[in-house]
């Protein structure tokens, strides 16, 4: 992809273990924002941008009301709230009802970012248990981005990656060691 503006990546159960295996690999001077949407407790804390940060020299933060998305810098959707990205390239955080069970809702990020990236963005959907992220993955791909998944056979849990690989026209399948190589490689 030539041009890419923003990465999103999305995930559920055992999309943890694979953010923390690809994350060191990253090349510090990627040119655009990681937006990470992962299901999580309503009550968990904010350790996971730490645990994160630890992995990696990017800097790594939590998503605050209205922040400007910055290229270089990996997002973190808060917990309980859905993440929406404005067109002025700032982020919004919704407390409306759960989607696919969960707050954030990953079909609700890849939506909003396929509205303001359009042929500029890729969104990787990970492993997780239910299918979050298959109508987001639509959405990109109807505005012209990459549709990219984990491959489901390396997944922990491989049903969300296979329901995108079923209803999506996906532009990569990626094996667990192809991801943070193939995230280098987007220009």
């Amino acid at each position: 992809m030539i041009g890419c503006e923003a990465l999103v990546i999305g995930g559920s159960a055992g999309s943890l273990d694979v953010l923390l295996r690809v994350l060191p690999i990253l090349d510090t001077a990627l040119s655009f924002p990681i937006i990470i949407v992962i299901h999580r407790k309503h009550d968990s804390d904010s350790l996971l941008p730490n645990l994160l940060s630890s992995r990696t020299r990017l800097t790594v933060k939590e998503v605050d009301e209205k922040e400007p998305i910055n290229a270089g810098t990996i997002y973190v959707a808060p917990s309980n709230y859905h993440l929406l990205i404005e067109q002025d390239r700032t982020f919004s955080l919704d407390y409306s009802e759960k989607i696919n069970y969960s707050r954030p809702a990953i079909d609700v990020t890849f939506q909003t970012a396929a509205e303001v990236y359009r042929t500029k963005l890729a969104c990787l959907l990970l492993s997780g248990s239910n299918s979050d992220g298959v109508n987001g993955l639509k959405t990109v791909k109807a505005w012209g981005g990459l549709a990219l998944i984990q491959d489901p056979d390396s997944a922990q849990v491989g049903y969300m990656p296979a329901q995108a690989k079923l209803h999506v026209k996906i532009d990569e399948v990626l094996s667990i060691e192809n991801i943070g190589e193939f995230i280098n490689s987007i220009k």
